[in-house]
């Protein structure tokens, strides 16, 4: 399908990211459709659809998960597109491949890619294949022969990491400081990786100390063309959960990023992979080492688009149509720096959630400030879901001139009726080591536990 008039794109997500497709779709003159659970039947964002259809209670499992229902609201409802946006079935290959069996269009790459990426060993072959730099350690799953596992630690060196093939978020991970803890570490990844993620294939790699988390964003459209679409940093982590983004990473040479980017682009032209995804990568030592790539638009997908000017959903979605990019590599400009706060409803000491009805809400503004928030007043944020109840994006000329921006909006910014990680975003745009910039995974859950030392 490549034409656009007429055409009825699903949403088939919630919340900010719903309503920021929604947008998209509008501006395309796309019609638009999006499900919701019995929880989210007052979604504000349901008001800029044309057409609103609820799939199931409010457990994600039974609803937003659920792809059988998602499916039949798109029969029902004469859609011919299906926007996962991120999270729930986003990176499910089962699922778009049901939706191209139901002769409709899944906006992202196609099952196979997924589930190539999608499982951490395979990813790492198709990247070394495509010279795409790697971390250390033996590209195959391990099997539960005691010699192997002991034979892959020694050629990968200690202090290594055991991780799920299959996983992500955190989960089915351990890390290993010498021989004598790694049967220990083995055996809870392997149950982990079941319990989460129903397979219990296991790798490991050289574990970096004090990486920084570096990602490149690409666009592919189906007539095999890619771009690299500038670098983000998003190292300020919580339990392995984003906290800030920006664009560009700081510090790092601009010629070291555009060779990392277009051998992302090698890549993606390899693969076969259309759409909009991100190369994500351990940087220490002045070299990238490759750790996956998300198969998705992401939430921080804000920062690229303030940097480089373009909407990278409407471009998502309009490759699927069949669309060639508006834009080749030559063309494509970065400008300035841009930086992206996410805001949860979790208590700002206890970071324990912390849901209410929303009884004032103040949102900043001025020159290159953005706010991406269903959020309205009266708005009851339900204890369901995901925690992220608005993305704060700032642009300035430079990056001392966005910290400013993003100083000043944070402090403008009010959200009453429910917490907010609101106090904790003002103090890291208040700490030193975060506004030198290149400060390490690590270095927020050191700084939160009082720990940190650099």
């Amino acid at each position: 399908m490549t034409g656009r008039e007429g055409a009825t794109l699903l949403v088939a997500n919630r919340g900010e990211i719903a309503l920021r497709i929604l947008r998209a779709a509008r501006r395309l003159g796309l019609k638009t459709v999006c499900v919701h659970s019995q929880a989210d039947a007052q979604g504000p964002w349901l008001e800029l659809a044309d057409r609103a259809i609820c799939i199931g209670p409010a457990a994600p499992r039974d609803s937003y998960l659920n792809g059988a229902a998602i499916l039949r609201a798109a029969v029902v409802t004469g859609a011919d597109l299906i926007h996962p946006g991120y999270g729930f079935l986003s990176e499910s290959p089962d699922f778009a491949e049901a939706v191209a069996d139901r002769g409709l269009t899944f906006v992202g790459p196609d099952a196979a890619v997924m589930r190539r990426m999608g499982d951490k060993v395979e990813a790492k072959r198709a990247m070394i294949a495509a010279g795409v730099p790697c971390v250390a350690g033996p590209d195959r799953a391990l099997a539960g022969d005691a010699e192997e596992v002991l034979a892959a630690a020694a050629e990968t060196g200690y202090p290594l990491i055991v991780k799920a093939a299959g996983g992500g978020g955190g989960r089915g991970m351990r890390v290993v400081r010498a021989p004598g803890q790694l049967a220990e570490a083995v055996a809870i990844c392997r149950e982990e990786a079941e319990r989460f993620f129903g397979n219990p294939s296991i790798y490991m790699e050289k574990f970096l100390e004090r990486p920084r988390h570096v990602e490149i964003q690409v666009m592919a459209d189906t007539q095999g063309r890619a771009v690299w679409l500038g670098a983000r940093d998003c190292s300020l982590q919580r339990r392995h959960q984003k906290v800030i983004e920006e664009s560009p990473a700081p510090g790092i040479p601009a010629g070291a990023i555009a060779d990392l980017g277009a051998r992302c682009v090698h890549a993606c032209e390899m693969l076969g992979y259309t759409g909009a995804g991100t190369f994500e990568f351990l940087y220490e030592d002045g070299a990238f080492n490759f750790i996956e790539m998300n198969t998705r638009i992401q939430v921080e997908h804000p920062v690229s688009e303030m940097v480089t000017g373009l909407d990278l959903v409407a471009m998502q979605i309009a490759v699927a149509m069949g669309a060639p990019l508006p834009v080749t590599q030559d063309q494509l400009r970065l400008d300035g720096h841009a930086i992206e706060c996410r805001i949860t409803v979790e208590d700002p000491e206890t970071m324990m959630p912390a849901p209410g009805t929303i009884s004032g809400l103040h949102l900043p503004g001025g020159p290159g400030v953005r706010v991406d928030s269903h959020l309205i007043r009266g708005y009851r944020v339900p204890s369901s879901y995901d925690s992220l109840i608005a993305k704060l994006i700032v642009h300035g000329a430079d990056r001392d001139e966005a910290l400013a921006r993003m100083r000043s909006a944070l402090d403008e910014y009010r959200i009453d009726g429910c917490g907010s990680t609101l106090p904790l975003l003002r103090r890291l745009l208040a700490d030193p080591a975060f506004c030198r910039g290149g400060v390490s995974i690590h270095y927020l859950d050191g700084l939160l536990a009082g720990k940190a030392d650099q």
